[in-house]
């Protein structure tokens, strides 16, 4: 019997709490607006916070004693719960309600001191038993903490927690790259992990190791960033890491997971059917992921980077986020897909697509090459930089990139030729792309004059164009006429020297291509370029072509001059025909003489006719 009466259990009415007891109330507590109508001896013997409350108060004891706990930590729930624990009632403590439980012990009080098993004691008996040694109840005991984070914090409840986690998880041979026999030792009959032979309660479905990605996805940002940061100290592998900072970004973060291609499988979990979804503020969420992600290369992590900025611009994130993922991307550009790198343009910017923030991505990926291989801008050379293989495959990026882009009418030039001369002259041993992407430029912009397209047409380099290029180009009828000769100009000059370079073959000279055509850089480029067994192939295929067309020209030629005499000889006899002269002798008179000065004056006075002039010739 307690000093209360016989308490069968509370009941509610409205927002206030009453005993099922024959004894009436003679202390009311007030917790976040909710009353409970209590008795003052079984609370002030487990409870020292309100046992010194009431011992300081000096109000009588002739009326009811009203306590208001504003700064009480976990709620009505939880004082409930300490309030049917202080009238010996049955309390039920589970994973969800057992940080609050122990935070609201510690506020009021309720230590060995006014009672020994008191509730701060049973709470953290339970706490370390049931909770810190099983998964799944620590994934939600870790979720609860949310509500009361301050207070949870103070009580090392928080660090106990992610502390655990990470432990458990750590368990996972595969995080470590052990041998998968070891799971033999690791598994309890039951199938669940053992850690030091205390179940875990985690099992081990498959040598998988993102088996725990679903289930810490549904804790807050807050939250997650810790248990990351908790999982590196312990130097879990960052692969792991990354790829569960990948699902949890792609579980809240809009259209990023539909984009990325969804989830890669379905992925193990243990709690996810007893769990809500944190309440996510997704800006915060992606500047949190994007100081979290380790410095990483690889191809699915640097489309997972350009998925992260292209989020970042629809949600407005601050510019030191998209900074920093800029630079992230452009140090492994070369891993990039163009269909990754084709970002709209989500800005006030009639253009399509944001050409400017590819721009910078580029710059960021040539100050990183620069770096790593110590040359300066004027002496990177593709045939003896180790950074030539990276830098080929961008430049064949940004290449197609600027093809795709090409076509946006709200396209101006300037941005057009700013993205072709981003890298520099090294990095393109042919320049097809660029004329490729400058063609259909200009077929999307047929309004430009031929100053702006003669300036534009200054980003290609035409001794770099391919032979079928130079042909395409030479009767390409949106270039202007000056580009259009300077074309044909290159065209017949590669060809008189890579022809130059057969000539030196059939020769019988052994020696190296570099060595026939010395001199000549035009016919180095494109025997280096193409292979000189080829070049030599085709040039003894045009030599041949030539030969026979010059032979057939000097036919046409003895042919046109032949035709020539006859008509010159046919005109001559028409002319003497239709003469005045040879008129008036055939039909029997004399012509009338004419002084040299009358024909003079005559001369002078007239301008000659077309026909005379004919004639004179």
């Amino acid at each position: 019997m307690s000093p209360a009466g016989k308490v069968s259990g509370f009941y509610r009415e409205g927002n206030e709490w009453f005993c099922k007891t024959t004894l009436p109330s003679d202390i009311t507590v007030n917790v976040g607006g909710v009353k409970f109508h209590l008795h003052m001896f079984p609370l002030i013997s487990k409870c020292g916070k309100i046992a010194n409350i009431v011992e300081e108060s000096k109000q009588t004891r002739d009326r009811t004693f009203t306590i208001s706990l504003e700064e009480f930590p976990a709620g009505a729930d939880a004082f409930l719960v300490a309030a049917k624990f202080c009238y010996q009632l049955r309390v039920e403590y589970t994973p969800r309600n057992i940080v609050m439980v122990y935070c609201a012990a510690d506020y009021l009080e309720m230590t060995d001191h006014y009672g020994e098993g008191n509730l701060l004691f049973a709470a953290d008996n339970y706490f370390h038993k049931n909770v810190l040694k099983n998964w799944k109840n620590c994934i939600l005991a870790l979720q609860s903490c949310e509500a009361i984070l301050p207070r949870s914090e103070e009580l090392q409840i928080v660090n106990k927690c992610l502390h655990s986690i990470s432990v458990m998880v750590c368990t996972d041979p595969s995080l470590f790259g052990w041998p998968m026999l070891m799971y033999g030792s690791l598994q309890s009959p039951g199938g669940s992990i053992l850690w030091n032979g205390i179940n875990t309660g985690a099992r081990i479905q498959s040598s998988e190791s993102n088996w725990w990605f679903e289930d810490i996805s549904y804790l807050s940002v807050a939250l997650f960033k810790r248990l990351i940061q908790t999982m590196e100290a312990r130097r879990i592998r960052p692969e792991i890491l990354v790829g569960a900072i990948m699902y949890y970004s792609k579980k809240y973060l809009p259209g990023l997971g539909r984009w990325q291609g969804g989830q890669s499988g379905k992925t193990r979990t243990v709690t996810s059917f007893s769990m809500t979804p944190a309440a996510i503020d997704e800006r915060n969420l992606l500047e949190t992921v994007e100081k979290l992600l380790p410095e990483k290369k690889s191809k699915s992590f640097c489309r997972f980077l350009l998925g992260l900025l292209r989020v970042a611009f629809i949600l407005g994130a601050s510019p030191t986020c998209r900074d920093s993922l800029e630079r992230r991307i452009g140090m492994q550009l070369e891993l990039a897909t163009l269909d990754s790198l084709l970002m709209p343009s989500y800005a006030d910017s009639d253009a399509l697509y944001n050409t400017d923030s590819v721009e910078r991505i580029i710059n960021h990926f040539v100050s990183s090459e620069q770096r790593a291989t110590s040359f300066s801008p004027s002496s990177l050379n593709l045939e003896v930089s180790p950074s030539s293989g990276p830098l080929r495959k961008v430049a064949k990026l940004v290449d197609s990139y600027i093809a795709e882009v090409a076509s946006d009418t709200n396209l101006k030039p300037e941005q057009m030729r700013s993205l072709a001369q981003s890298l520099p002259e090294s990095s393109r041993s042919l320049h097809d792309g660029i004329y490729r992407a400058l063609d259909i430029f200009l077929k999307a912009h047929p309004w430009l004059s031929d100053k702006e397209k003669e300036h534009l047409c200054t980003i290609i380099d035409f001794q770099k164009l391919s032979i079928d290029a130079c042909a395409h180009a030479s009767h390409n009828q949106r270039l202007p006429l000056r580009i259009v000769l300077q074309v044909l100009f290159f065209e017949q000059m590669q060809l008189r020297r890579a022809l130059a370079g057969s000539y030196a073959f059939d020769d019988g000279s052994r020696a190296p291509v570099d060595q026939l055509t010395g001199t000549d850089d035009l016919a180095t480029r494109v025997v280096q370029r193409d292979g000189w067994v080829t070049v030599v192939r085709e040039n003894q295929v045009l030599k041949g072509d030539l030969d026979s067309m010059r032979s057939r020209v000097g036919e046409l030629e003895e042919e046109f001059n032949q035709m020539k005499r006859k008509v010159k000889r046919v005109t001559k006899s028409h002319s003497s025909l239709a003469s005045p002269r040879f008129v008036v002798g055939r039909i029997g008179c004399n012509p009338l003489p004419r002084s040299s000065n009358a024909r003079a004056g005559i001369i002078d006075s007239t301008a000659p006719s077309p026909r005379a002039s004919v004639e004179q010739e």
